[in-house]
């Protein structure tokens, strides 16, 4: 059970990491404080990421 919520949280992290830097249209500080919440709070930065900035 472990595994499957950490390879949930791996995809979590990784789809906002590249979202963010790859499409994301914000300044530089930006993109770095959602990068560090990604790595540091993966599924629940997913889900704030996708409401807040996915309208």
């Amino acid at each position: 059970m472990e595994t499957i919520i950490g390879l949930v949280a791996l995809i979590c992290a990784i789809w906002v990491i590249y979202d963010v830097w790859a499409k994301g249209k914000m300044g530089a500080g930006s993109k770095i404080l959602w990068t560090i919440f990604a790595l540091l709070f993966s599924i629940i930065t997913a889900i704030v990421y996708y409401f807040v900035k996915k309208k």
